[in-house]
């Protein structure tokens, strides 16, 4: 696709379908008023916006950052009780893969949901680039200065900073500065490859959308078994016997953090959008979505590691996205799209970049101290508080004035003649 191309000219072969369609059959016009189809009727929601799938992003971050505070390494653990530990790691085991592996999708749904007609691949990719590189960089050298410096070789700094590292099937780099820094390297593919995928999937008959959708689904959940059987198995990955998980480096990099093979997730959530767009979802609602969700992940605690990562949410995690975004689209009432869940919905990319800075330094700086359960809850409290706050200033000060400013290319100023 050349930087002419246009990309947001809506799946074919929908033309005439329902009111409010135009006669090119493009979803919507470039008011921004988009038309919905639903089984039980065509919706025209008054702007592309989702406020529900933009409060259900905290949630997802906040469980990245309860994984994080569960992990038993002496880089982050505060609580000395080993049994209350170990119960609260395993409570929050799977819930950054959980967290994760929404966000992949959620990227997907919202990027095809809320396509310009007369978008082009360069303006595209300028305001992605915009939108998520200026907090990633402050990121990465608040990561540097507080603790990574120390232990961090100059190359595998410059490849983070690239967010290029996750390429490297070495758990040094791919999980290296900023740990969760790997999946901006996953995202940065998912935006290279919108425009080439989006003008793909626009040419799937929405008859056909289902068969598209449920080979993406088995392409994901059959992941762990042929990394299993074909990946060698040793050695084990750093910490993962501490962590009761069971695989080598390359297999967990290969079924986890590969971005190739983390596109399946974005895929899903582009075709998924379509589906739900040309009245092909079947909706099952937000409050059944989180049950199966609920029950996706408790199901994830007894199946092998790499089966726990994704394996056992992806569906719950799609039905919640079209669920939510379906809600939205009838105005109808979300838990989630509130004002205060919108706002922290609004912080929480620079929440999701921000905090494991946060616990890394607080724990470096408290020493080799241990604490009861109510001090680490109180301390956890804190580095919540003032993550949320980081990724406040960040979001106000940083984020939407670059992506206000820059996210198109400044006219030339006219000249004026006297």
């Amino acid at each position: 696709m050349t930087h002419g191309d246009t990309i947001g000219t809506g799946p074919p072969g929908t033309a005439d379908q329902g009111a409010g369609r135009t006669p090119s059959g493009r979803l919507g016009k470039s008011t921004g008023i988009r038309t919905v189809a639903t089984r039980d009727g065509w919706l025209r929601p008054a702007a592309t916006r989702l406020p529900s799938l933009t409060g259900l992003r905290f949630p997802a971050a906040l469980l990245v950052f309860f994984n994080h505070t569960g992990l038993p390494f002496p880089f982050l653990r505060l609580m000395k009780d080993d049994g209350a530990a170990m119960d609260w790691f395993d409570v929050t085991r799977n819930a950054g893969a959980l967290g994760v592996t929404f966000f992949f999708v959620l990227s997907g749904f919202v990027l095809t949901w809320a396509v310009r007609e007369t978008d082009t691949t360069r303006a595209f990719w300028r305001r992605r680039i915009v939108k998520i590189y200026p907090n990633y960089a402050i990121t990465w050298g608040l990561a540097m200065i507080a603790f990574a410096s120390a232990y961090t070789p100059t190359r595998t700094a410059i490849l983070n900073l690239l967010m290029v590292h996750v390429w490297v099937p070495k758990f040094d780099v791919f999980s290296s500065v900023n740990q969760p820094s790997w999946s901006l390297g996953c995202e940065l593919l998912f935006y290279l490859s919108f425009p080439l995928l989006h003008k793909l999937f626009r040419r799937i008959r929405p008859e056909h959308l289902k068969y598209w959708i449920s080979g993406m689904i088995a392409g994901i959940i059959t992941t762990p078994f042929f990394t299993y059987l074909l990946l060698p198995d040793d050695p084990n990955f750093p910490g993962g016997l501490a962590l009761g998980a069971r695989a080598s480096t390359v297999q967990y990099w290969f079924a986890y953090n590969f971005p190739p093979m983390r596109l399946l997730d974005f895929a899903l959530g582009m075709l998924v959008a379509q589906a739900v767009l040309n009245g092909r979802w079947w909706n099952i609602g937000m409050i059944w979505s989180s049950l199966l969700l609920v029950g996706g992940y408790v199901w994830a605690s007894h199946v092998p590691f790499l089966y726990s990562q994704r394996s056992m949410t992806i569906i719950p995690i799609v039905f919640l996205i079209a669920a939510a975004a379906t809600a939205d689209a009838r105005d109808e009432f979300t838990l989630f799209r509130n004002r205060t869940m919108v706002w922290l919905g609004e912080i929480s990319f620079a929440f999701y970049l921000v905090h494991f800075v946060v616990l890394s330094y607080v724990r470096k700086w408290l020493g080799h101290g241990m604490y009861s359960v109510p001090q680490t809850i109180g301390i956890v409290l804190v580095e919540f508080t003032i993550a949320v706050l980081i990724s406040w200033a960040l979001y106000a000060l940083i984020e939407r004035p670059i992506t206000r400013n820059w996210s198109k290319p400044r006219l030339p100023r006219a000249s004026t003649t006297t």
